[in-house]
């Protein structure tokens, strides 16, 4: 898929319309995780770099086309501009007269702040119109919003059909990372999949089946995978009602040379609380009253053999209950093997979703993985081999 970058823009003196996701958590009136704002500041310091004015387009909740005061994009502009290090301006609309005086008025070295694009309900809506609107404001338009790519909205699809475009830093770092792990990755190819449900991950199962050489299977969804092929789980969370579905996964790998790798132990504990007593037996064998809650040391050493003779890792969902110890220790010990081989030089590993990030990060692993992503629908919509309307409208 062809895409323009920063590189390829002539920026001197124009208006780059950016469309960032600083959508970020806030708690008394502050912003309680900067990491957002942190990973568009590479974006905004090349466009000024390049002579250019950043303007940025973003959305804050859901308003739901609204006007709602709580959800302005006003309450954490000090917090771009303390991250960002140069002055920030604020529009109170982002399109209309407050807008354009104060793209009007922005001086060089300076970046525009627009307020909450979904105060406009055209915005989720498409509309041709607020589009053109927002399109009229600059003189081109950059993408550093992956996690909002697959949103067909106005400052994510319409408006790139309007103005030249191209992908922002942390757009480019997303769609480089992916393209190499799924489009044209190094082989042989693992896959990490895990979660509670089968019935969420779907589309993912059958795309990933046709594209990596091992499909290892975790968290809940592993034990319908089990019950499929009649193994006693006991109180384990499972979906029965998808073991057909499950088993034709199984065809579909066996017939793509995907091999499907499911714990051959397990952890198991009769309550589900942190310290609970547990202890590991095969992934067959689970007792009545007890429920699986993660891998097992024999899956893990699988696991991490499967790494060992892989070049390319994409890993989506823990391996188990990893919110609560001990039931976190197979993701940890996976998560930190795969570091160990990223830092060596022999493995290529992507992650994302949101369970994966925080898991990654409690193992501690996640500073040595390739690249993880942060944007979650849309990270595992590509996954899926769908078409994200945001990147779609970069490479028209």
């Amino acid at each position: 898929m062809a895409w323009k970058t920063l590189d390829d823009m002539d920026l001197t003196g124009k208006v780059v319309l950016t469309r960032v996701d600083i959508n970020v958590p806030m708690a008394d009136g502050r912003v309680t995780d900067a990491t957002r704002i942190e990973r568009i500041k590479p974006t905004v310091d090349t466009i000024l770099a390049k002579g250019g004015k950043p303007v940025l387009l973003a959305h804050f909740g859901r308003p739901k086309g609204k006007v709602v005061p709580e959800m302005s994009l006003s309450h954490i502009r000090g917090a771009v501009q303390e991250v960002l290090g140069v002055p920030v301006e604020f529009a109170e609309d982002c399109i209309g007269l407050p807008a354009k005086l104060a793209v009007g008025g922005l001086a060089e070295g300076t970046v525009l702040l627009l307020e909450n694009t979904r105060f406009h309900a055209e915005e989720t809506e498409n509309g041709a119109r607020f589009a053109a609107s927002l399109a009229a404001l600059g003189d081109v338009y950059c993408n550093d919003a992956f996690s909002a790519a697959h949103r067909a909205h106005a400052s994510t699809e319409g408006i790139a059909k309007l103005l030249p475009n191209c992908a922002g830093r942390l757009m480019q770092a997303e769609l480089e990372a992916l393209e190499g792990a799924l489009g044209n990755p190094k082989r042989p190819v693992v896959a990490v999949v895990g979660g509670a449900k089968v019935s969420t991950k779907l589309d993912l199962l059958g795309n990933l089946v046709a594209k990596v050489d091992t499909l290892v299977i975790g968290g809940g969804m592993a034990n319908t995978f089990l019950v499929a092929q009649g193994a006693q789980i006991g109180k384990s969370l499972a979906e029965p009602d998808m073991a057909e579905t499950a088993l034709e996964i199984v065809e579909k790998a066996r017939e793509e040379g995907c091999t499907i790798l499911l714990p051959a132990d397990v952890v198991v504990a009769r309550e589900f609380k942190a310290g609970a007593d547990s202890e590991t037996v095969a992934s067959d064998a689970c007792p009545e009253d007890a429920m699986i809650l993660d891998a097992g040391p024999e899956a893990v050493e699988a696991i991490k053999a499967v790494f060992a003779q892989s070049q390319t890792l994409i890993w989506n969902g823990p391996l188990g209950a990893f919110e609560i110890p001990p039931f976190d220790s197979a993701t940890n010990a996976a998560a930190l093997a795969a570091a160990e081989l990223t830092r060596d030089g022999k493995l290529v590993s992507v992650a994302g979703g949101g369970d994966t990030v925080a898991a990654l990060n409690t193992s501690g692993a996640a500073g040595d993985f390739s690249y993880i992503s942060t944007a979650g629908g849309a990270f595992l919509e590509w996954m899926e081999g769908k078409t994200l309307p945001g990147v779609a409208a970069l490479a028209d």
